[in-house]
């Protein structure tokens, strides 16, 4: 399996950093082929008050990994008596990853979150590279989410101008890539921690486009 083969299977997850926290998204589509297996996937999901992620790629690898970086970002706030960085995170990630790295689990996965240091973003491919990004995003639908990134995001704009950006990139997505869909969720990590955007607020930005 190569990047550009697992980058290609479906979905599309965004990340993207403001100057007071971060933003994931992502469709909700579930594929095999061009099989529609379910319309309502997680695949943002919460691993601490502070810290979160979006998987892409095969279910099982992924939701693998999410369970793994739950359970040591819990065994590590127990232990240091604080919540744990965003880069130890990626890294415990990207070790995993690369531990894997002959028969590699086949899963993109992007860390966010706010730490000590302020917002931070990170972009993880199958064989334990690890990037810091600005923005990013994964999946089919991420060439298309890219034109739209490319064109609106700037650096320090705020969690209130980068909401709509992210929305705007996964809902074009949505529109162009046949193996994303259905709906969104959309989580922001600010220094009040963990939040995901409810049905109301959702599609009030979808009406603002």
């Amino acid at each position: 399996m190569t990047i550009d083969q697992l980058t290609f299977r479906g979905t599309t997850t965004v990340g993207a950093v403001g100057r007071d926290g971060v933003v994931l998204a992502s469709d909700t589509r579930v594929t095999d082929g061009s099989l529609v297996v379910h319309k309502k996937g997680k695949k943002v999901f919460k691993i601490s008050d502070y810290l979160a992620m979006t998987i892409s790629g095969v279910v099982a690898d992924a939701q693998r990994t999410v369970e793994m970086l739950r359970a040591n970002a819990r065994i590590y706030s127990l232990e240091r008596k604080s919540a744990m960085p965003v880069a130890v995170a990626a890294r415990l990630v990207a070790n995993l990853f690369f531990s894997y790295r002959l028969y590699p689990l086949e899963a993109q996965i992007v860390i966010g979150g706010m730490d000590d240091s302020g917002p931070h973003l990170y972009s993880l491919d199958p064989f334990g590279s690890i990037i810091e990004e600005e923005y990013v995003a994964t999946g089919s639908g991420s060439p298309v989410a890219y034109g739209v990134l490319e064109e609106r995001y700037r650096k320090g704009l705020s969690l209130h101008e980068v909401l709509p950006i992210v929305v705007q990139s996964v809902n074009s997505a949505i529109k162009r890539d046949a193996a994303s869909g259905d709906s969104y969720d959309v989580a922001v990590i600010d220094k009040t921690g963990y939040s995901e955007l409810g049905v109301d607020e959702k599609g009030k930005f979808l009406t603002d486009l």
